[in-house]
């Protein structure tokens, strides 16, 4: 199905009241398709400033669009009809000893399509929309909100990212107790194993290492084009309704929520470092000791009619998004045969983390000024100049059409207030359910998790 604006103007018409939510996890079959420097999103046709991990089609690359990832030769994705691209920041050790950076494994990657309660219609991603959530590659702060996840826009500043640290005990919290943010991340009250930037503890609960988790927007501007990644999305918000629902601004297209969550065999590092409560040697790609400016990025190359069908039919919560009614399952193996250039990486350990990014963030100060020229700046000024800065602007919220603000809702806390979400029933208990397992063992392995996520 070709997106025009004629079938943009159709969706936006369409209106069918969904008064409950209802979700179901898209899971991946093994390693990521690809590590390496390339972000077609940010950076189309030359070197991304940093490393991603990426998730999804085949046909991931350089030059990657909706209408060539749609047609990959196969997909990670466990549901056929999702050849769309999914990636993030790859994270790194750095290992004191020899000062040398060693990439943490990929235990495993979940994405979540919620279908949040809204009087709106919930239509299929239209083919080459491209998302960011998060905060800018370069930033090195804690949000203004601290460690409260908020994906309302009429209750103040968007925080969709977090990390979660699951532990034997919290008996020390993970995160200092008094902490503003300025030498470490800030955990959520309430919550002990969420917070805003890297834990300062081991996170040793069974078959749960460390877990970045990012909120994606879900309501898309048509009239900021596909391709318009720092304007075309925003986020719902409940006000003016009712019920818990959550509309769109007029004028967008409601699209479904992704909470998109990668799992760092972080334990794998745990007789390599001693907790000190002061630092910790984790790393993003992009040389991000504080871990705050996490972020992820999409690119939609759904079979839009089996997309809409899981929207519209599909509630199976925890289970694979591949049990829907009709949906058919992909267990194939797949690997990146895009044009991705030189920018792979082969090797996991080295003295620098590709790119040759820097260490930046708490003891090693700001992110390199030259983070706020985009590579495709730099190779629009030097073609034979390689790019060498972080994203710019990574936050779909920072440019978006601004919703008005209004008095709090009575069922929101206090911005003051010590909580991490907006409402009182956002935490969702998600359950983790290992593939390729004897039933013995799976049965062993099943855990939960908690996540911070609007749930009505």
């Amino acid at each position: 199905m070709k997106y025009t604006a004629l079938t943009g103007a159709a969706l936006i018409g369409a209106v069918a009241a969904k008064d409950t939510q209802t979700f179901a996890v898209l899971r991946f079959n093994g390693d990521p398709i690809f590590n390496g420097r390339v972000d077609p999103i940010v950076n189309p046709g030359v070197a991304s400033p940093h490393e991603h991990s990426v998730f999804g089609g085949s046909n991931f690359g350089l030059h990657a669009t909706g209408e060539t990832m749609v047609k990959s030769k196969c997909s990670s994705a466990v549901v056929k009809g999702d050849n769309s691209a999914y990636w993030m920041p790859r994270l790194y050790f750095h290992d004191k000893a020899d000062d040398s950076f060693e990439a943490v494994p990929v235990s495993y990657a979940n994405v979540y399509y919620f279908f949040d309660p809204t009087d709106d219609e919930i239509k299929a991603f239209p083919t080459g929309l491209q998302i960011l959530a998060g905060p800018d590659a370069s930033t090195r702060h804690a949000p203004a909100v601290g460690a409260r996840t908020n994906l309302d826009p009429n209750n103040g500043d968007v925080n969709p990212v977090f990390w979660t640290c699951a532990r034997t005990s919290y008996a020390d919290p993970s995160w200092p107790a008094d902490s503003d943010g300025t030498t470490a991340g800030i955990g959520c009250p309430g919550l002990p194993g969420q917070g805003v930037g890297f834990p300062l503890k081991k996170c040793d609960a069974f078959a749960s290492p460390l877990r970045a988790d990012v909120n994606f927007p879900s309501c898309y501007d048509p009239s900021k084009g596909l391709t318009n990644y720092k304007e075309n999305m925003v986020y719902p918000s409940a006000k003016g309704t009712s019920g818990g629902k959550l509309n769109c601004p007029e004028g967008f297209v409601h699209v479904p929520r992704m909470l998109f969550e990668i799992f760092w065999d972080t334990q794998k590092f745990d007789s390599r470092w001693t907790p000190d409560g002061k630092t910790q040697p984790f790393v993003l790609s992009n040389g991000d000791v504080t871990g705050y400016s996490l972020h992820a990025d999409f690119l939609a190359g759904w079979d839009e009619q089996v997309l809409q069908k899981i929207i519209d039919t599909c509630d199976v919560k925890f289970a694979n998004m591949d049990t829907c009614p009709g949906i058919e399952s992909n267990k194939a193996s797949c690997s990146c045969d895009g044009d991705v250039g030189d920018y792979a990486t082969e090797s996991t350990t080295a003295k620098a983390l590709p790119g040759t990014c820097p260490l930046s963030g708490f003891q090693y100060g700001a992110a390199p000024v030259a983070s706020a020229v985009s590579a495709v700046e730099k190779a629009a000024s030097n073609h034979e100049q390689e790019a060498s800065s972080p994203e710019e602007d990574a936050s779909p919220a920072a440019e978006s059409p601004v919703v008005e603000a209004a008095p709090a809702l009575s069922s929101a806390p206090a911005e003051a207030a010590p909580v991490c979400a907006t409402r009182t029933k956002t935490v969702v208990e998600t359950k983790t359910v290992w593939e390729g397992a004897s039933e013995t063992a799976a049965a062993a392995k099943r855990h939960l998790h908690r996540h911070v996520a609007r749930h009505h």
